[in-house]
């Protein structure tokens, strides 16, 4: 692919800007670990909720979603359509509280709600343990995704590509700080969405496509288009659709779809300027990661199978690509191959946003742990504040380089995908539980956590085996571990001591007002299912829309508006 002057001069304007704003804010970042990790705890609803959308929209996930359609189809969405669920539980039940918490991180919760050497040991382990372990995980996903973009793009190596990003991408994460990142992320959403619609628009335009009536009607397409599975057929409907809907939601600890919030999720709440921009942000983030994204994406997942059917034609597309590469989530770069000169440069500038928001997302929230939750606490509770920024900046380097090194043993968005499911499968209830259950202790969330990872590593042995010790389908993976999981951390809760009486009274007292923990729980339920119906409701009226089929669509954007005005009543007594 050949990128023309203009391309280049929207890509590296773009990166002068994200280094200027790092610039801008760094003397404000170096002040203390408040304005490096937090931005002051004064952030506007609407600037942490785009943050939180641009962060979702990763460099892996337009990969990861087209490669869902071309494997199952669109219904195949539901895997993480169902997360759904989960932010709305956040937003009415758990933003709030998050916010009237008044920490700095999520992992202080530990010795907020728990009490003893056991809290404070959790809270140390979690922080190495999602701060370092887990966040590299995800990250090496990302960076997956910018070895496949950098060669079909530019025709970079992956060590090549991952030298270039990773490089830029730490550089104004240090130098900004939270806010840095807030507002790069900004910028970045909105680079994101006009490339990713105006690209599936140009794309299904293409002479090989021949427009949106062919590309609905195609007979290879049309199979893969339905929101629903066949549910004669369980081998189908099962996995897809069953699972995730019944037991994957609550139970799961996913990134940025944690249960009852955390992460940089819960990053971003803590950092609002009071509760009701705290539920303000997280309502935005989840209509508009769940409802306004995920169609351009599909579009083109869709378009794909007509120009590219089988991996086999990825391959001879691009042969000087390392086979363990070609993969079906490869598509989505693959077609942005056909975008002219300027569009191009847009659409190319997007995906390094998506890459760079996310990643620098994920390396200020890592590293805030690794000297909130970690140094500061355990190794030297003395440290000036200059100390934990510096700190903050030195794993940031050290986690972006664990994270591309590990991004080479990758081969597929949906593998890394599966895995992070399968680690978190079954410490979901716990995660909503424990605000309200006395009898969680930090016992019940180390057992939830090393039975999970156990389970995990179990399973990922035993695919990679040339003779498997035994055959399962991963869904069944994924209720297997959260049955056991979820068994054990109930059974560590009522055979252990909970947590003392008086730091629980504390507690809740801080995060409840007085006798009213269960106050609007009618409304918040109500609040609940309108939210979830009614983004649905956008998300497939949406799809209807383009399927050519307005009386469909029409009836969904009604179904939304019933539900939105229901939220708008119920909005004041919420937050």
């Amino acid at each position: 692919m050949q990128l023309s002057g203009l391309d280049w001069l929207l890509i590296i304007g773009f990166f002068v800007i994200s280094l200027g704003v790092g610039v801008l804010v760094y003397f404000k970042g170096q002040k203390n670990v408040d304005s490096y990790f937090l931005s002051g705890k004064n952030m506007p609803w609407w600037l942490l909720g785009v943050s939180m959308v641009a962060t979702t929209f990763a460099a892996d996930t337009p990969g990861l979603v087209a490669g869902i359609v071309r494997n199952d189809g669109v219904f195949g969405n539901w895997v993480w359509w169902s997360f759904l669920l989960t932010g709305m539980l956040t937003v009415f039940f758990y933003a709030k509280l998050w916010r009237k918490s008044d920490i700095t991180t999520d992992l202080e919760f530990y010795e907020l709600r728990y009490s003893g050497k056991s809290a404070a040991f959790l809270r140390g382990f979690r922080a190495l343990y999602l701060g370092v372990f887990f966040n590299i995980v995800i990250m090496a996903g990302v960076c997956l995704a910018a070895i496949k973009i950098g060669h079909v793009m530019f025709g970079f190596s992956a060590l090549q590509t991952l030298l270039v990003s990773s490089l830029i991408t730490v550089v104004y994460s240090l130098l900004g700080g939270l806010k840095g990142v807030l507002i790069t992320d900004f910028i970045q959403f909105f680079i994101a969405m006009v490339g990713s619609i105006w690209a599936s628009i140009y794309i299904i335009n293409l002479p090989e496509i021949g427009g949106l009536d062919a590309l609905i009607n195609n007979q290879a397409v049309q199979p893969k288009m339905p929101f629903f599975p066949d549910f004669t057929n369980p081998k189908v409907y099962v996995p897809v659709l069953l699972v995730p809907l019944a037991v994957q939601w609550w139970s799961v600890w996913y990134p940025g779809a944690e249960p009852g919030g955390g992460g940089y999720i819960a990053q971003r709440m803590l950092a609002a300027k009071n509760k009701k921009h705290a539920v303000g942000a997280t309502l935005f983030f989840t209509i508009a990661h769940y409802a306004l994204r995920p169609w351009p994406w599909i579009i083109i997942g869709l378009a794909s199978i007509v120009i590219y059917p089988t991996t086999a034609s990825l391959q001879e597309a691009f042969p000087s690509l390392d086979n363990h590469f070609i993969k079906d989530d490869l598509a989505y770069p693959a077609m942005l191959s056909f975008l002219p000169s300027g569009l191009l440069g847009i659409v190319v500038t997007s995906l390094i946003a998506a890459f760079m928001s996310t990643i620098s997302t994920h390396l200020n929230w890592g590293s805030s742990y690794v000297v909130n939750d970690f140094y500061a606490r355990f190794v030297n509770p003395k440290a000036s504040e200059k100390q934990k920024v510096r700190l903050g900046r030195i794993s940031t380097v050290i986690m972006m380089l664990f994270a591309a090194l590990l991004s080479l043993f990758l081969e597929e968005a949906k593998e890394a995908f599966d895995l992070l499911l399968q680690i978190g499968a079954g410490t979901g209830l716990l995660f909503i539980l424990r605000w309200f259950w006395y009898r969680i202790n930090p016992y019940s969330e180390i057992t939830a956590m090393l039975v999970s990872f156990l389970i995990a590593v179990v399973f990922f042995i035993n695919a990679k085996l040339e003779a498997p010790w035994f055959e399962l389908a991963s869904h069944y993976q994924l209720v297997v571990g959260v049955v056991i999981t979820t068994t054990c951390w109930v059974l560590v809760s009522l055979f252990t001591r909970p947590t003392d009486a008086n730091t629980l009274q504390k507690f809740e007292e801080k995060v409840f007002e007085t006798g009213k923990k269960f106050d609007f729980l009618k409304q918040k339920i109500l609040a609940f299912f309108s939210g979830v119906v009614g983004v649905y409701a956008i998300l497939f009226g949406t799809g209807y829309l383009i399927y050519q089929k307005p009386t469909y669509s029409i009836f969904c954007f009604l179904i939304a508006l019933i539900c939105a005005l229901i939220i708008l009543k119920l909005w004041k007594k919420l937050t």
